[in-house]
């Protein structure tokens, strides 16, 4: 039993260190905005995608409230669903880099979680005609080496916090969303998927989630900014 606490102790201090939204022991990786209390302000992020038509629903429903939010997309998402990436931008909405293939193991290979970064970059670059300015690596992964390769490229890393723990494995969207309500707080970025891993899936509670969030939110008095809007950082170098 002894034993067993302590790997479960070491496990824990990994994920508080390495992925927690809200570590910043490596460094600066920001969750959430600096705000006023009184300044009810959030912004809404999307990891994973575009990955239809659940993407388009969610940008669909955004777009009725007048609200902007910000896509972190993956690159060989966005090569398969070129003109959902498109239409995100003409909608106002920014988009950041969430790694080409957003596989885990590119993490423990020298120099191929640089080379996914570089890559999607220039594949954003290609769709956009701008290079974004806003990362988010997969799982929230982070170390010193890591984060200062960002930094080296202009790359600003934004965290946040899920709106459920369990919203990528398909939770009912009803309960996704009393979490998320009742974990927001002035200032802070939420986190919902509308793809998975950077792979196709049923997305339809998470859009359902989405829904019932945004409305929640604004009918106690929330309003929804981009993330460098919030941060104060720029959308795109």
């Amino acid at each position: 039993m002894v034993v067993l606490g302590i790997v479960v102790a070491l496990v824990l201090l990994a994920y508080v260190f390495f992925m927690a939204p809200f570590s910043q022991v490596f460094g600066r990786y920001p969750y959430r905005g600096g705000r006023d209390p009184a300044d009810r302000v959030v912004a809404l992020t999307f990891d994973d995608g575009p990955n239809e038509p659940y993407t388009s629903e969610i940008v669909d429903f955004l777009e009725s409230r007048g609200i902007r939010g910000t896509f972190f997309q993956v690159g060989r998402c966005v090569e398969r669903y070129p003109q959902t990436t498109a239409r995100i931008v003409a909608a106002g909405h920014v988009v950041g880099n969430h790694s080409l293939t957003h596989r885990f193991s590119t993490y423990l290979r020298p120099g191929a979680f640089r080379r996914e970064v570089d890559q999607t970059q220039e594949l954003l670059r290609e769709h956009l005609g701008r290079t974004p300015a806003l990362v988010r690596t997969p799982w929230l992964w982070r170390q010193p080496l890591l984060l200062r390769m960002l930094r080296r490229r202009n790359l600003e890393p934004v965290a946040g916090v899920f709106c459920h723990p369990l919203e990528v494995f398909h939770r009912d969207g009803a309960a996704m969303a009393r979490r998320a309500l009742k974990q927001t707080r002035p200032g802070s970025i939420l986190i919902f998927h509308d793809g998975f891993d950077g792979r196709v899936g049923d997305r339809a509670q998470t859009v359902k989630a989405v829904e019932l969030t945004v409305d929640g939110l604004l009918e106690r008095g929330y309003r929804f900014v981009t993330v460098d809007e919030l941060l104060g950082v720029p959308a795109y170098r």
